[in-house]
């Protein structure tokens, strides 16, 4: 009976199959490293997309911050503004009313009574004079209370000095706002007048 060797033909089968495997591994290898790069590439395109867009949200964002500061700026010179305009606005309310208060202060001063100094704080007056008596001051306030400008006469010092010389005295009194007269009610006044018609 013949003899067949089969180690020749089963080298060759194992060669083949290792060759086949490390082609297959090779091709796996070179497979895992595309897609590594393929992933690394697109990642690093996001991510520079990304950045991209996070420096136009910056830049955006710095643009805004210098607008608002700008209308914050523009917002107090807006304030700045009125103001000024409301300064002048009430320096022009008060021209007359200096000027009433003048002729007012004519008007309410009796004869005896010389005023030495006046003094303007706000809407309160000090008055520092010299009456030949006190019944004299008294008239005063009298007159205050029913000006039209002045009110609420509040008499602080008064100094009797010698015979003839007269007292010297402080009073106090407020300057009545012209807004307040006119925002009077009419039907809170009628009444009174009435009452007094009555009388």
């Amino acid at each position: 009976m013949p003899s067949i060797n089969l180690l020749p033909w089963r080298a060759e089968l194992r060669k083949r199959r290792q060759k086949e495997f490390l082609i297959g591994l090779g091709g796996a290898l070179g497979l895992a490293v595309l897609l590594a790069l393929a992933a690394h590439f697109t990642v690093s395109t996001m991510i520079d997309r990304q950045q991209a867009k996070n420096d136009l949200l910056r830049s955006e964002i710095a643009l805004l911050d210098k607008q608002i500061e700008e209308i914050i700026a523009l917002e107090e010179e807006k304030a700045r503004m009125v103001a000024r305009m409301e300064v002048i606005e009430k320096l022009q309310k008060s021209r007359p009313e200096v000027v009433k208060l003048f002729d007012d202060m004519v008007t309410t001063l009796p004869e005896g009574v010389y005023l030495t100094g006046v003094k303007q704080s706000a809407r309160r007056l000090e008055f520092n004079g010299v009456a030949q008596s006190s019944t004299r001051v008294s008239a005063f306030m009298r007159n205050i209370d029913a000006s039209e400008v002045l009110a609420k006469p509040d008499l602080k010092v008064i100094e009797t000095g010698a015979p003839g010389a007269g007292s010297k005295f402080t009073l106090f009194a407020q300057l009545k706002t012209p807004e307040a007269e006119q925002q009077a009610d009419p039907k809170t006044t009628q009444p009174r007048r009435v009452k007094e018609a009555s009388r």
